[in-house]
């Protein structure tokens, strides 16, 4: 019985008991055709209750805990817990998966929900940030993701009446989310005075902007927009868990048993109480409600399913059941019926009839049962319980008829015997007891001896026997019934079991795997007449085993849908059916029992998944029916592709090499000449396969070593795609082959998408994969493409390529994948094939569902090495490892065919039949059934024809790849060929490199154009390097060899082989001359010395260099001293010295022939006449070596004769070029790519034409052609990076500036200064203050707390009517953002607005009204700001903030509306945003450290790409004006071109040249803007005043000298092409900052924007439109320039860059004063919007009007004030007593005193009476503090001084005493209030405002409104006074940082407030 295949029986799942009610809501609905949808477990069910039937959905791997119904009410989502959970939607008719969606969550997902046209899913997580995501499901793709919030949430729902609006709610929470682009911008719930904030469970919605909700203490909460509106008191007695909304109404359920229902305006109708019905009891607690028309179904926390008819509410019907929380283990099953039993922790028992799939009784006890037993003839069952107990019931009315306790502990496990007349009873004491059911179970029996607990007993047939398992892993026999242990071998072979449910011994060996611990296995149950064995296990597996199963890891097949442990598992009675049990999911399963022959048939279950009947990989086994190992397969399959260094990692190295260089160190400067890839021998076929094509044109496209090549046979010449950067291991073709994909090794690999015709890349897609990508393939419709990597699970990712998207991935398979291929007929199927398997694959939304293929009994498994379709889309054909063609139809092998002697490779389909090829190198034509081979050609040396270019090495070599076309068959072999074979038969050799094994050996014939190679592979090969490219003749050598070397003559070649000797043949006809074999080590390095070759050096791994005489083929000498191994060696010219180096970095010298060491001085070694130099030591090469060069190392260099260029080959893949000497650290060089790992040689050809240079590990021969520097057109190849220098091209203060802004500090909200003392929100109130009011105050009126301004006089005398301040609303700006942002300011809607920003506003100015207009949806200051230029978007406008993160926002200049917020790649900020030409693309760069740039369909918000910028600040990105795929970036020493290739954008960095200029141009500048010329041209403005000029990445001219300074900005008008610089200049008359310049930037015309001036102007934005230039300055000032005259109009002017505090509104004018850190104090008018006049001052930091409006104080930061004349800003008078600064400046309401409050703790008063001495008279002394503000009081003879302390002080005026007297404060009235301190304000201070200032306020003159300006940018409108904390207010946005003064006009009618680092005034209106 040693059949160790699987069993042929097979289960089917028939019925699930129960529904998971616990830890779940809203889980349950009516499908739109009246079935009903749950979960249990890890199973999705539908449950027709007309036919009692039931469907399943078996596409989780773990519990399920959420489920939503589609709108359309057939689709629904389930989401699962797990560590990778993932959703699932499916269709409920058919129970297959529409989609899948995954890496969204962690942990699980706890609640779904579609939006109305159910397009979109939202879901949330159960990690801790609560995530919420917003799919579209169809694609599998998140749209938008956020933390939800920092406690669970436990609903989430689109509102169905709401564009675009989801809500969450959860632990004391309600959010209200807006979805607008890919952002989630939340609203709490503002629960306000209607309702406590509570625990919030469930959501429904009404019409318009309501949402129900459901609460914790059973209120309902009704929401209006975010505001709680109204309560539902009482609507349940405790918590309500769900809500369900329908046509009719809605309903609502919970804790108290009760489901209600409500109209459409939630009024209750009525309400059903489950608890009182018929299968109710107390405590039923309701879960899930759904109601569609008269029916209700309702799901309980217990697992019942009660369906309810409306018209008669009191008869619920319940239709399922099912244990409740708790484990699950006992399990029974009826002798004689078909009948069961279960009973678990819920303390329930519970009998089950399996033929109607009903409960037909239960019983409540009183403990949680652990077992159950029927007796023989099923009339009695018993019960064990936890506690030791255990009873014994009637089966037919559950009634006890016995009760027993001898145990402490659980029972386990309880059987009676088959005669009947026992009871075993198995507890957790490690005893079995055996009770006597005659004697009314006396106990009769003990079994002891087991060393822990009893798991499974059985008894044998006769009673007579029991075995019992425990959980130590023994299994012992005893004799029943005494209990006496059995030993005796032969006795217990002869027992025959009656049951056999033990998981241990040698019958059930099998059900182990290998390596396991016995307890994984819970449960298992042998059906003998079957011979099938079920277990059940801990990971949710039900198997089937063949019974007996002897040996340990048999094959079985295995059956999903439970989800944690499966408990228990037993045969029915008539063995028709299995049921199980699930212990945490205390799910019931029954399933139907197919014995072998049964004739069921495999497909007729809906080939859904769960079913795979796995004769699976995760059973292999000792005894082996596999074909014998292919050994070449063998070492394929353990190819492995870690790098110990990708070349991801070259970045971080060059980080090490800035932070390497001294201060002030210069590298070395590179060479002028280049190289550039000519011809490449090789082709990667060992481990490689179906990589190689025919393209359109007829060329042949293929790889080797990180280079695709495409080769032109009738020219014989090669073109390379060189992108890669590492080695590519898969090549495909699209279907109209044009376009090529291949992917490549790498930590993060890529896919390159490339037009095999002009070499350009379409696109790159990353991020799929790990380690490599091994396979690819296009669709038919070749707009998709698969992809698998090497990493552990061999992931398959589908790509729309175009996009770069990822649009679905799975794990493949945990064995290598060798091939994939998409099915021709049908774009969502998939095969693959590899090591012992064939999957069949179909893509649902993101992810895929799965089938293996069944071989039955027509053939062996075997390792499948290549896969192809046949004409209908059922039928595929596999080659696999044994040399059949396995033919497949759907998933069930035919037949197979033999094909090959030895693995088949490879398979290609034709129109009219296949081509097959083999290990045995021989190529199969065949039919199209597959069915007879047409034609075999063998691939011999016999068949090849004159003319190939080369020789073939072997016979029959093993064929990789065949493809054919053009009448053809094109192969590619193991050995590296490529040939060409005609169909009549002969064969040609296209091209062909080395075989497996790395090549070392590289010399260059001395005068002929002939080099030769020798490698691992044991060939010696001799190349010809004319324009044949061919190999000209071979040797097969005994070992691998490591060096070569041409005699001086050319005549001989000596070889040095890997075991230590060397071998010298002739050149010409490749016979021996002579073998030595003197070491034992490799030999490394082998030369002849030069002219005469009289001595032969051999230099090896044992540390020595031989000398040999080569007449005498003696030895003559030895070179000892090299402490390792020698690497290189060189002669000098003469032949007398050798150059040594060895693997310990020594530089040696020895003289010949002897071989004395010698020692040489630095530069004489480099004046030294050197025959060759390979060598890598030295000063003179110190600068070859990267960075931490113990990593990687420079393998070998080669020097012209010339010696000036240095050749390095090394271990990144790069072949080098130097300047020799490249002395200094890092010397600077270019760079060539195309080997992929470590470059072992490069040798100059002997006319240096060309330089050759060999591949390690890739196979690869390359030979460049040498472009020097004379004749040389253009630089090719990238060259280093110049841009890690530190040295600037000059410096720049502004520009200085800006790239060292620091945005952090102005995220975060902090004081903008620091105080001590604690906030006034923060103190103990005392109570005493306000409550001592005198008893007797009825007769007097107490004085008011402030004076009520009297109104100024309108014109006509008459008082006008004063309506107190209720809003406020933004009517105008004064303020731009020049200081440090550009480019942001533009024309929009046909000239006739201009649109910019300032602080947090993005502001519309219209030209003719002035008036402006404001978005103000941003939370922090706006730094840069786009228009969309396409006319199908106009006034579309983006704009970008500080923040973390920051976001940008694209909005409408007309109506303001927020189109999109796009959030994802920034940090800090984003500082330049630009649409695409077609207006859909958007581009923005971020402040973080790498600078990053992302590109996004800004509609949706979808990123379509991103990548690292730059190491520096970049200044500006923009498209070309004529593309979508292509843009420039500039910024601190960098220009990049870049392309938006699929998802991934590729950089070109500018390459400089000298353009004739006179000025050699070495270094790239700091670049700050960017214009754009017809032809690629482009224009980018430098630090220095320059522009320059490029053509693609070339630069082509410079136009010197522009500007003076930095030119900041450039505009392109894209009508007439012209192009405006701005810049910064001294202006003058005929020079200007502004200047227009024809299309090529020839000539231009200056515009100065001011009359003369000594200051330069420094402009950072201009616009053209109409004639008009418009241009924004680093002062913040706009003006626009008339194109003809120059004529000069100032549109906006505000403070320059510094904070504004200094603020007052004039006495009685409509006008008011501002003062600023920029030095100026500036008069304004409200009523015009204008600048009336402006003042230099210096630093200002307060200021003040006097009574009558003729005075202005100004104090500024220095302690001095000034006090002007209105009139004209005359000076009047000036003071400086103090040397902090002048915080505040007041003067007293009768005009007699100015008092002046400074940071020194002072208020210093002056008598004004006195003129303009300005007579200081007294000051205030012992304040605490400095000083915030101050008022006096009405009659002026008190001063209310506020003080960083937080306290408010009241002094005399003037004599400056503190005034302490309650009494007569409370009658003090003040003249006017801005203190923020006080009882009277304690309600303006936020809470939670721990490091936020309110830092200004100001009373309306009325006296009933409160003005405030906070640390967050908030002004705040209170009402006055305000005690209570947290008064309530309105806030309004707009100024991004700090407010630091706020001020109402005089006539009330407008608020003034100024900003902090936003330099704005803000002026509101008053409403």
């Amino acid at each position: 019985m040693a059949d160790k295949t699987a069993p042929e029986a097979q289960l089917r799942l028939e019925w699930v008991y129960g529904y998971r009610g616990h830890q779940c809501r809203n889980n349950l609905f009516y499908t739109s055709n009246k079935d009903i949808v749950y979960f249990v477990a890890g199973v999705g069910i539908v449950y027709s209750v007309r036919e009692h039937k039931q469907r399943f959905f078996l596409g989780h791997d773990d519990d399920i805990i959420s489920l939503a119904l589609h709108p359309e009410r057939s689709l629904v989502a389930t989401g699962q817990i797990g560590k990778k959970p993932y959703i699932c939607v499916w269709d409920t008719s058919t129970c297959e998966t529409v989609s899948i969606l995954k890496e969204g969550h962690e942990h699980g997902v706890s609640a779904m929900g579609f939006d109305r046209e159910g397009s979109r899913l939202v879901s949330v997580g159960l990690d801790q940030n609560s995530t919420i995501n917003v799919w579209d499901w169809r694609k599998g793709k998140i749209l938008a993701t956020v933390r939800g919030h920092s406690d669970k949430v436990f609903d989430v729902q689109f509102h169905p009446f709401m564009e675009n609006t989801i809500v969450s709610c959860g632990v004391k929470h309600i959010k209200f989310w807006s979805l607008c682009g890919n952002a989630l911008s939340a609203k709490k719930g503002v629960f306000g005075k209607v309702g406590e904030i509570q625990t919030i469970l469930c959501l429904a919605f009404g019409a318009g902007n309501l949402t129900y909700s459901g609460t914790m203490s059973g209120d309902i909460y009704i929401w209006k927009d975010n505001n709680l509106d109204s309560v539902i008191q009482g609507a349940h007695n405790g918590a309500i868990y769900t809500l369900d909304m329908c046509d009719e109404g809605f309903t609502s359920g919970g804790k108290d048993s009760i489901v209600k229902l409500w109209d459409i305006d939630f009024k209750p109708i009525s309400s059903v109480n489950l608890a009182t019905s018929q299968n109710g009891y107390k405590g039923l607690c309701v879960r899930s409600v759904c109601w569609r028309a008269d029916r209700l179904v309702v799901g309980t926390q217990d697992s019942e399913i009660f369906e309810v008819d409306v018209k008669d509410k009191n008869r619920p019907h319940c239709l399922v059941q099912g244990h409740a929380e708790g484990e699950l283990w006992a399990l029974a099953v009826h002798p004689r019926k078909s009948i069961f039993a279960t009973a678990s922790d819920d303390q329930t028992l519970r009998l089950w009839n399996m033929s109607n799939c009903e409960s037909l009784s239960k019983t409540t006890l009183d403990l949680k049962i652990r077992s159950c037993a029927f007796d023989a003839d099923g009339n009695q069952i018993a019960v064990g319980f936890t506690d030791g107990s255990f009873m014994v019931l009637k089966s037919r009315d559950l009634s006890e008829i016995a009760r027993m306790k001898d145990r402490k502990e659980v029972i386990h496990e309880m059987k009676f015997s088959p005669c009947g007349k026992f009871l075993a009873v198995a507890s957790n004491d490690n005893f079995v007891d055996i009770y006597s059911v005659e004697q009314r179970f006396k106990r009769v029996g003990t079994c002891s001896g087991s060393s822990s607990f009893i798991t499974h007993i059985d008894w044998s047939d006769d009673s007579k026997y029991l075995q019992t398992n425990s959980g130590a892993a023994e299994r012992l026999f005893f004799k029943m019934p005494v209990g006496k242990q059995v030993t005796n071998k032969e006795e217990i072979m002869a027992i025959h079991w009656s049951t056999f449910t033990g998981v241990l011994g040698a019958e059930v060996n099998g059900i182990w795997e290998k390596y396991t611990d016995t307890n994984d296995v819970n449960a298992v149950d042998a059906n003998f007449s079957a011979e099938t064995v079920v277990t059940g296990d801990d990971f949710g597996l039900v198997k089937l085993f063949r019974f007996p199963c002897l040996k340990k890891g048999a094959k079985f097949r295995k059956y999903t849908g439970h989800s944690a442990h499966v408990s228990n598992v037993r045969f029915s009675n008539d063995k028709q059916r299995v049921i199980s049990t699930g212990g945490a999911d205390h799910a019931i399963f029954q399933w139907r029992f197919f014995p072998k022959g049964s004739g069921v048939d495999d497909m007729s279950i809906g080939g859904v998944d769960a079913y795979v009947d796995s004769n699976s990989e995760d059973s292999d086994s000792d005894l082996s029916d596999v074909g014998e190992i292919d050994s070449d397969l063998e070492r394929e399959k353990q190819v492995n592709y870690d790098r110990a260094l990708y070349k991801e990692d070259a970045v971080a190295l060059k980080k090490l090499m800035r932070q390497d260089m001294k201060a002030g160190a210069k590298r070395k400067k590179g060479p002028e000449d280049s190289l550039k890839l000519q011809y490449v021998h090789g082709y990667r076929g060992y481990d490689c396969r179906n990589n190689l094509f025919y393209t359109q044109s007829g060329e042949i496209v293929y790889h080797v070593a990180a280079t695709g090549i495409v080769y032109n046979k009738d020219k014989n010449e090669q073109k390379f795609y060189t992108q890669h950067t590492d080695d590519i291991l898969c090549l495909c073709i699209h279907p109209l082959k044009d376009l090529v994909a291949t992917g490549q090794v790498g930590r993060e690999p890529t896919i390159h998408i490339w037009d095999a015709e002009t070499l350009k890349t379409g696109a790159i897609l990353k991020g799929g994969h790990q380690r490599g990508v091994c396979a690819v393939d296009f669709s038919a419709d070749g707009k998709k493409l698969v992809s698998v990597g090497l990493d552990d699970n061999h992931t398959i990712v589908v790509w729309d390529w175009k996009k770069g998207e990822k649009l679905a991935s799975t794990r493949g398979h945990k064995d290598k994948i060798f091939v994939v291929k998409w099915n021709p007929f049908d774009g969502s199927k998939l095969v693959s094939v590899g090591v012992k398997h064939i999957k069949f694959w179909t893509q649902t939304g993101g992810g895929f569902t799965s089938n293996r293929g069944t071989l039955g009994k027509v053939a062996k498994l075997c390792d499948m090495l290549c896969v192809a379709y046949g004409k209908t889309d059922d039928i595929c054909f596999s080659g696999g490892s044994d040399g059949n063609v396995f033919i497949w139809q759907g998933l069930t092998l035919q037949k197979v065919i033999k094909a090959h002697e030895g693995p088949v490779f490879s398979m290609h389909s034709l129109d009219k039949g296949f081509v097959t090829g083999g290990k045995d190198g021989v190529v199969g034509l065949w039919d199209d059934q597959f069915e007879r081979c047409l034609k075999t050609y063998a691939i011999k040396r016999t068949a090849v024809a004159p003319g190939s270019k080369g020789i073939l090495i072997q016979e029959s070599p093993a064929i990789r790849a065949i493809v054919l076309g053009h009448g053809k068959i094109l192969v590619g072999t193991k050995n590296g060929e490529i040939i060409e074979v005609d169909k009549s038969g002969p064969m040609t050799i296209l091209t062909q490199g080395h075989m497996e094994g790395e090549i070392w050996g590289l010399d260059c014939h001395p005068s002929q154009a002939i080099y030769a190679t020798v490698s691992d592979d044991k060939t010696l090969r001799l190349w010809d390097l004319s324009a044949d490219h061919r190999m000209l003749n071979y040797k097969e050598l005994k070992q691998g060899g490591r060096c070569v070397a041409f005699s001086p003559d050319g005549k001989a070649l000596a070889i040095g082989l890997k075991d230590g000797s060397f071998t010298v043949v002739n050149a010409e006809s490749m016979d021996d001359i002579i073998t030595i074999h003197h070491r034992k080590e490799e030999i490394s390095d082998i030369r002849f010395t030069p002219e005469t070759g009289k001595y032969l050096a051999v230099a090896s791994h044992d540390n020595f260099v031989d000398i040999y005489n080569v007449q005498s083929t003696k030895r003559v000498g030895t070179c000892k001293s090299a402490s390792s191994y020698i690497t290189h060696i060189d002669w000098d010219s003469k032949g007398k010295v050798i150059m040594v180096n060895s693997g310990a970095k020594e530089q040696l010298f020895f003289e010949a022939p002897r071989g004395k060491r010698i020692t040489m001085r630095s530069n004489d070694i480099e004046k030294f006449n050197w025959a060759s130099w390979t060598c890598v030591l030295g000063t003179s090469t110190e600068g070859i070596w990267p960075p931490k060069s113990d990593v990687t190392d420079v393998n070998a260099t080669c020097l012209t004769k010339d010696r000036s260029i240095l050749a390095t080959a090394d271990d990144f893949g790069f072949v080098k070029l130097f300047a020799y000497p490249a002395k200094g650290k890092y010397a600077k060089c270019k760079k060539y790519s195309g080997h992929s790992a470590h470059v072992t040689n490069v040798r100059w050809s002997q006319d240096e034409k060309y330089l050759m240079s060999i591949g390690g590990a890739d196979t690869a021969v390359m030979v460049w052609s040498h472009i020097m520097s004379a004749n040389k057109t253009n630089t090719c190849g990238e060259s280093d990076d110049s841009d890690t220098d530190s040295e600037e091209e000059g410096y720049d203060s502004d520009v200085e500036k800006e790239k060292n802004m620091d945005y952090n500090s102005k995220i975060y909200v902090s004081p903008i200064r620091e105080k001590e003392g604690v906030k006034p929100h923060c103190r103990q109130q005392d109570d005493g203050i306000t409550n001592d009011k005198p008893v007797a105050s009825r007769s007097v009126n107490k004085p008011p707390l402030v004076q009520k301004g009297e109104l100024p006089p309108t014109a006509g005398g008459k008082r006008r009517k004063v309506t107190p301040v209720s809003d406020l609303e933004l009517e105008y700006v004064h303020g731009y953002r020049g200081f440090d942002a550009r480019s942001n300011l533009y024309y929009c809607n046909d000239g006739s607005d201009i649109v910019f920003h300032a602080a947090g506003a993005g502001i519309v100015q219209n030209m003719s009204t002035g008036s402006q207009s404001f978005y103000l949806e941003h939370t922090d200051d706006i730094i840069c700001l786009d228009p969309n230029q396409h006319p199908k978007f106009r006034n579309v406008i983006a704009t970008g903030q500080i923040g973390n993160p920051p976001s940008v926002h694209v909005w409408d200049a007309a109506t303001k509306k927020t189109l999109s917020i796009i959030r994802g790649v920034h940090s800090k900020g984003v500082c330049s945003v630009d649409f695409s030409c077609t207006g859909k693309l958007l581009l923005s760069v971020g402040l973080e450290e790498e600078h990053n740039l992302a590109v996004w369909r800004w509609q949706d918000g979808t990123k379509v790409a991103s990548c690292p910028g730059h190491s520096q600040r970049i200044f500006r990105a923009e498209f070309r004006p004529d593309s979508d795929t292509q843009f420039v970036t500039v910024g601190v020493k960098h220009v990049k071109f870049w392309t938006i290739a699929g998802g991934q954008l590729v950089g070109k960095r500018g390459i400089l040249a000298d353009v004739g200029s006179g000025t050699n141009i070495k270094k790239m500048q700091t670049m700050l803007s960017l214009a754009f010329g017809a032809n690629s041209v482009t224009y980018t403005g430098a630090l220095s005043g320059d522009v320059y000029v490029w053509k693609e990445n070339q630069l082509i001219r410079l136009v010197q000298k522009a500007h003076t300074g930095p030119v900041f900005s450039m505009f392109t008008t894209l009508r007439d092409g012209l192009i405006v610089t701005g810049g910064k200049e001294v202006p003058s008359k005929d020079n200007g900052p502004v200047k227009l310049w024809d299309q090529d930037m020839k000539r231009c015309k200056a515009f100065p924007i001011r009359d003369e001036g000594k200051r330069a102007d420094v402009v950072k934005s201009v616009c053209r439109c109409k004639g008009k230039i418009l241009v924004g300055t680093r002062d913040n000032s706009i003006v626009e320039v008339g194109e003809k005259d120059g004529g000069i109009q100032v549109l906006v002017a505000g403070h320059s860059e510094g904070e504004v505090w200094g603020l007052d509104s004039h006495p009685t004018l409509n006008q008011f004063i501002t003062a600023s850190f920029d030095g100026s104090v500036r008069m304004w008018d409200i009523a015009k919007k204008t600048l009336l006049a402006r003042i230099e001052v210096g630093s200002a930091r307060s200021v003040a009007f006097s009574p009558d409006g003729e005075l202005i104080a100004v104090g500024l930061n220095n302690g001095e004030f000034i006090v002007l004349s209105v009139n004209g800003l005359k000076l009047w008078g000036k003071k400086r007593d103090r040397a902090g600064a002048i915080n505040d400046v007041k003067f007293s309401p009768d005009n007699k005193y100015l008092a002046v409050g400074s940071e020194d703790k002072y208020v210093d008063f002056y008598d004004l009476s006195k003129g303009p001495s300005l007579a200081r008279t007294n000051f205030c002394k012992g304040i605490p503090s400095f000083v915030i503000q101050m008022d006096f009081s009405a009659d002026s003879k008190f001063i209310r001084v506020g003080t960083g302390d937080y306290t408010p002080h009241v002094y005399t005026v003037p004599a400056g005493i503190l005034v302490e007297d309650k009494q007569q404060l409370s009658t003090i009235t003040w003249s006017t209030w801005t203190s923020v301190l006080g009882d009277e304000v304690l309600g303006i201070w936020p809470r939670g405002s721990d490091n936020a200032d309110v830092n200004c306020a100001h009373l309306s003159h009325l006296g009933t409104a409160l003005a405030t300006g906070d640390d967050n940018g908030f002004v705040k409108l209170f009402d006055f006074p305000c005690p209570s904390r947290n008064a309530t207010h309105k806030r309004f946005v707009g100024h991004s940082a700090h407010v630091t003064n706020v001020k109402f006009s005089s006539d009330d009618k407008h608020l003034i407030s100024t900003g902090g680092d936003d330099c704005c005034v803000f002026v509101w209106k008053c409403l």
